[in-house]
Formats: C-alpha cells, sequence, structure tokens
C-alpha cells in the first residue's frame, strides 16, 4: 500500500550540497567513502590527491545529501596547485553547508589557521569534524574543538575516526536534518556523478600513487582514451598516462615493464570489483612536457585554468 492509496501525505524530501573543507591529508575522502558506504573518491597517503569536485551522494531517510569532495587546500605554487585550491573555495561558497576537517593529532597549524580565517567568510552553516580522535588523548580533543570554536562559529562540532567509520553514522544523521527541504537531484541508486571513464582514471592514478609514491610525486596525470562494452559483458579500457619528462616514463614503466604490470593489475582488480563484470585494461605510458600548463589537461580533470 503506498502512503497515497492509505491517504498519508508522504513525507517531505529534502536535499542539499555539502562541501568538505580542509588541509591536505586530513580524511577528506575517507570521510566521503565512509559517508556514502563505496569507493567514490582517490584515497592516498600522498597530500593533494582530490584533483576535481567529485561528488558522493547519500541518502538518508529522507534526505539526498550531495558531498563536494574538494581538493585539500593549502598554500599553491604551480598553476596546478591555484587550479585546485581555486575550486576548492568556490565549491565551499556554493554549497549549502560545509563541514571543516581539522586533524586531531595536527591541531590548528598555520595550514589549519588560515583555512579557518578563510572559512569565517563563507555564508553557510559551519559544521566543526574533528577527525583520527583515536590518534590523540580526550583532553587535547576538547581543548582543540574549544580552541576552533572560539575562532568562529560552529553550528556543530563531531568528533570522527573516518577510517574506522566511529561518529560518521552520526554525522550523516545530522547532515540529514541541515539540508534544505527539495526534491532529489539524483536518482535514489546513484552514488556519484563522476563519470566512470573519470572514476577508472582516478583509480590508476591512486594505484601509480601507492606503487610511486617516493620517485614520482605529483608531475602525473591518467586519462581514459577508449571505454568499449563489449558483447560478452566485459568491458575494454584504455588509458594514456601522462608524464613530464622521460626519466619518469622510465620509471612508471619499469624495468622489463613491470612496474606498469603491477599498477595495471592492481587497477583492473578494483575496476572488476565496482563494475561486477570482466574487465581489459590497456596502460600507455607518454611523455607530455609542461602539461601542467595545458589547458585541456584541465578541462579533463574538471578544473578551470588559472591565466597565471
Amino acid at each position: 500500500m503506498t502512503a497515497e492509496t492509505s491517504g498519508e501525505t508522504p513525507p517531505a524530501t529534502r536535499c542539499g550540497f555539502v562541501a568538505l573543507i580542509g588541509a591536505p591529508n586530513v580524511g577528506k575522502s575517507t570521510l566521503v567513502n565512509a559517508l556514502v558506504g563505496a569507493k567514490v573518491t582517490i584515497v592516498s597517503r600522498k597530500v593533494q590527491t582530490t584533483r576535481a569536485l567529485i561528488r558522493g551522494i547519500v541518502i538518508e531517510n529522507n534526505a539526498q545529501i550531495i558531498l563536494v569532495d574538494t581538493p585539500g587546500i593549502f598554500l599553491p605554487k604551480r598553476r596546478l596547485d591555484r587550479a585546485m585550491v581555486s575550486t576548492a573555495w568556490s565549491g565551499a561558497h556554493d554549497a549549502d553547508l560545509v563541514c571543516v576537517l581539522l586533524d586531531a593529532k595536527t591541531g590548528i597549524d598555520e595550514e589549519a589557521e588560515a583555512i579557518l580565517t578563510k572559512a569565517a567568510s563563507v555564508n553557510h552553516d559551519k559544521i566543526l569534524v574533528i577527525n583520527k580522535v583515536d590518534l590523540v588523548q580526550r583532553e587535547k580533543l576538547l581543548a582543540l574543538a574549544q580552541a576552533a570554536n572560539e575562532r568562529m562559529k560552529f553550528a556543530r562540532t563531531f568528533m570522527i575516526s573516518a577510517i574506522s567509520g566511529d561518529g560518521v553514522d552520526d554525522i550523516r544523521k545530522t547532515l540529514a536534518e541541515m539540508v534544505p527541504p527539495g526534491p532529489y537531484l539524483y536518482p535514489e541508486d546513484q552514488m556519484s556523478d563522476a563519470p566512470m571513464r573519470q572514476l577508472a582514471a582516478e583509480i590508476t592514478r591512486e594505484k601509480i600513487y601507492r606503487k610511486l609514491h617516493q620517485e614520482l610525486p605529483y608531475q602525473s596525470t591518467v586519462e581514459t582514451d577508449k571505454w568499449e562494452e563489449r558483447k560478452d559483458k566485459s568491458v575494454r579500457i584504455e588509458q594514456t598516462i601522462f608524464v613530464e619528462r622521460e626519466s619518469q616514463r622510465k620509471i612508471v614503466l619499469g624495468k622489463g615493464g613491470a612496474t606498469i604490470k603491477s599498477i595495471g593489475a592492481d587497477s583492473r582488480k578494483e575496476l572488476m570489483q565496482i563494475l561486477d563484470v570482466p574487465v581489459h585494461l590497456f596502460l600507455f605510458v607518454k611523455v607530455r612536457e609542461n602539461w601542467g600548463d595545458d589547458p585541456d589537461r584541465y578541462r579533463e580533470m574538471g578544473l578551470d585554468f588559472p591565466k597565471e
């Protein structure tokens, strides 16, 4: 029996965008994945792994929460860095709510101080989320929460461990209550608005970081060139890994191609788990000097190209 036939009024829906703001490695991507319950954003030990505004989509009670996972905000030097910082703050100003994440262990350092100062100018309700609480004593947590709340007014304060999930349910319920009334903007079974081609590129990029986090810094990007769904239900994916120098290309390939084979195997395994079909993944490595100054690469990543 439906609400209409029983004479009951169906409950009103709520829907809104929630931006997650914080320093690199504070745990924003891990929190998005914990809230959604699936892997949506790239999670890596290296800082600055989220480049575009990938949205996780959560249904809680009668609310649809659209999570905007922004690049870690830091002091930008290169053009790519400036584009990522600009994207992060535009996401904060466009959202309905803002979650400001602090690392319980790091506390309010120079970077967190700058973020708190700038976040104060965002005209939305702000929620303080102190992450990695399992690493710090309770007295320090209370002092950190008090210090942050003295700097600006937070509607709520949460202490969580995104990696274990401790406290995540409370945040999800609160966000569902705080997003504004309105219809759902995405289908109920959708977890992200990132196209599968982009998500596939993100997954391969994560595997590169995990494998080469010492040798290869952030001078690489991955693009999905071909996505072919075959008659036997399998998917053929061709991707190109772009680096800036020949020496970096050799690092990605590895001796006898061992490194690129290992990256491909790890990426293919995860893609098969997500897609639930056989995946044939082909990786190519190309040198494209100064790709960080190429506007086309920024469009691929969903970023605006800074003029300077």
